[in-house]
């Protein structure tokens, strides 16, 4: 036997072997060291293990080793130090997220001790949420997070919370629920709005949620409603909120003698706000219970309220109906006063300034009810979008027909071009406005004489001309903008709708500031001018009113007379 041969054949089978062993592919490098399990008692430097079955099972698995390690460098490696790994290299939105969190601003700040993305998700087993290993499944992010807190862990498990997640329920909230995903948030200084609102709210205000768990569906609106509600709606930082009566991490129910909220708790929990809180002051709730039947503090409040509303109802209502009564004799009074001979509108005008006025109060109403569906103006509109819709556009083309006659009136008859021509702004105009604000500020200063129309009127009169050509114009864009849209952009549809409704809001506030005032409100003429219904004023107030009017009673008369027969 050449021993000689076999020799170099036992060599090479054992190479063959040894080679075999070897871990292969692009990382296989980087397994030849790491992938030996440290010996134990060596004194001897070892790499870091990594545990190849591990690495490739996870989420990772099928990235290279320098997918992560971008600075490795073969030529200086081991012997420089690999930096830590950036995970916003691929994932650069949880990055951005968490570096604005409670731990991302820690670790800025110097704190080494503050979480990582590999202390809560791991490093080279990364797996994927659902995965029943992974830290951050719902069932053990408790666990995760008690790695860092173990107190607050303790009493998460302890609560109704986190006994509900070990039961399986998937709606219970887990610490990411409260305190957000990758932004972690410290909830220590949130506003009492936040915690209601934000965090507790988001499951105790789900009207889904209060059915499935038979929990009470007003909790978060009776809180609301309560003294500390209303102070944490008007801003109030210190006031009460969910958690400083239930609780922060051990919510438990009234039930548990341990809960901050149980009979032999609660006057402590009081205490913390109030410190003179006794047995007494900690029989009050802060849900108030619409059930009668609820205690003796629900049965008291169900009988005031019983008796109180039909009180209130006859009271004021009585009031209103006797008010009402006399409104209505001193209109038929002053209706009928014998004095208002003098004809102030012809009846053109009225037919016109009547199709004005309905037109315009149905707009405003339909207008603002599609604009606001669930207010209560949607109610006179019976609740439908098509009868918004519909009851809003026959009002547009009644106001437009009542412009229509309005021009023929101005163009055609002698009325019309003498009411045109006493309209038109003067210079007169503007010095009775610098003498209008003498007379109201100061005392013994002498008032303006106005003629026909003051420039209170003019004013006004140029504004619904324009306001009808303006909403007239937007109102037809908005209506037919798929005919529009064939020849102008569809920005300009946008901005008509935006001016409709912002002129809209201007002429209805200066029909109630200033036209009612003029018509309804003013000493002079309250409690209404009947001028709109039979054109007829006293001669007395007009000649207060427009002194330099040229016209007498008699001219204005013959005027109405020639058109009317």
């Amino acid at each position: 036997m050449n021993w000689g041969i076999a020799r170099s054949a036992f060599f090479a089978l054992a190479a063959a072997l040894t080679l075999a062993a070897q871990p292969t592919g692009p990382d296989a490098a980087c397994f030849a060291c790491h992938g030996k399990k440290p010996v134990a008692g060596s004194k001897a430097k070892q790499a870091p293990f990594v545990d190849k079955a591990v690495f490739e099972a996870s989420i990772h698995g099928g990235n290279g080793c320098t997918s992560c390690h971008a600075d490795f460098d073969q030529a200086t490696h081991p012997r420089t130090k690999l930096a830590p790994v950036d995970c916003a290299s691929c994932h650069e939105k949880p990055a951005k997220t968490y570096a604005a969190s409670t731990h991302g601003r820690a670790r800025a700040a110097g704190k080494t001790g503050a979480p990582t993305c590999a202390d809560c998700h791991g490093n080279h087993g990364i797996l994927k949420p659902q995965a029943t290993s992974s830290p951050v499944k719902r069932e053990a992010m408790v666990a995760t997070c008690g790695q860092c807190h173990p107190d607050v862990a303790e009493q998460v498990d302890a609560s109704v919370h986190g006994q509900a997640v070990k039961n399986g329920v998937l709606e219970a909230p887990i610490c990411t629920d409260c305190h957000s995903d990758h932004a972690i948030e410290s909830l220590s200084k949130a506003t009492p709005i936040k915690v209601a609102q934000t965090v507790c709210g988001r499951c105790h205000a789900s009207e889904r949620m209060n059915a499935k768990f038979d929990l009470p569906n007003d909790r978060v609106t009776t809180f609301f409603d309560s003294y500390h509600g209303m102070s944490a709606r008007e801003g109030s930082t210190k006031a009460a909120n969910c958690a400083s009566c239930h609780g922060y991490h051990l919510v438990l129910p009234a039930s548990d003698s341990r809960s901050t909220i149980s009979k032999g708790n609660l006057v402590a929990t009081c205490q913390k706000c109030h410190p003179e809180a006794n047995d007494k002051f900690s029989l009050g709730t802060i849900h108030q219970s619409k059930d009668p039947n609820a205690d003796i503090g629900a049965k008291a409040d169900h009988w005031v309220r019983k008796i109180y509303l039909p009180l209130i109802f006859l009271t004021i209502g009585g009031m209103v109906l006797h008010n009402l009564l006399l409104l209505r004799r001193k209109l038929i009074a002053h209706r009928k006063d014998p004095n208002r001979t003098f004809v102030r509108m012809d009846l053109a005008a009225r037919i016109q300034h009547g199709l004005l006025a309905s037109s315009f109060i149905i707009l405003v109403i339909s207008g603002f009810a599609l604009k606001y569906p669930h207010s209560w103006l949607n109610w006179l509109m019976f609740g439908s979008e098509v009868v918004r819709r519909m009851v809003h556009r026959v009002a547009a083309v009644v106001m437009v027909v009542g412009a229509v006659v309005h021009v023929y009136y101005v163009i055609a008859t002698r009325n019309g071009r003498t009411f045109v021509k006493d309209m038109l702004p003067e210079v007169k105009d503007l010095w009775d406005v610098v003498a209008q604000i003498k007379y109201l500020l100061i005392p013994g200063s002498p008032r303006p004489q106005f003629k026909r129309f003051g420039y209170a009127e003019k004013a006004e009169y140029w504004a619904v001309v324009w306001g009808t050509w303006l909403m007239g114009t937007t109102g037809a864009i908005i209506w037919f903008k798929m005919i529009f849209t064939r020849w102008m952009p569809r920005w300009i549809v946008e901005a008509s709708i935006t001016v409709h409704y912002f002129e809209a809001i201007l002429a209805t506030l200066a029909i109630l500031v200033w036209h009612f005032y003029f018509v309804i409100f003013d000493p002079d003429t309250y409690p209404l001018n009947f001028a709109f219904l039979d054109g007829k004023v006293n001669p007395h107030h007009h000649h207060e009113e427009h002194p330099l009017d040229h016209m007498g009673p008699q001219d204005h008369v013959s005027h109405v007379d020639q058109d009317e027969e």
